[in-house]
């Protein structure tokens, strides 16, 4: 099973390069959140990544999701869009 529709790859902070999967997306609170996963099938880990791009910005910034409130609302705003998946 498929589970990556897109696949992207972003530049770390240290420059060197990293693939992910992304699962799907949402906005909430006016911010925009991908889910993403190293792994193109099967179950993997996955992580959940703020847009922190400001206006003008020629690519989007994101950034990896750390803080446990909004953590736990977006992954639960992924859980109803994804039936078969739970995230904790």
């Amino acid at each position: 099973m498929v589970i990556g529709v897109e696949k992207l790859v972003f530049e770390r902070e240290e420059g060197d390069p990293a693939e992910f999967y992304v699962l799907e997306q949402t906005m909430l609170g006016g911010a925009s959140y991908i889910l993403v996963t190293e792994e193109e099938e099967g179950d993997g880990e996955a992580l959940i990544l703020k847009d922190i791009s400001k206006p003008g910005d020629e690519e989007a910034v994101y950034k990896i999701v750390e803080d446990e409130t909004e953590l736990d609302a977006v992954a639960a705003v992924f859980e109803d869009m994804l039936e078969d998946v739970e995230l904790s």
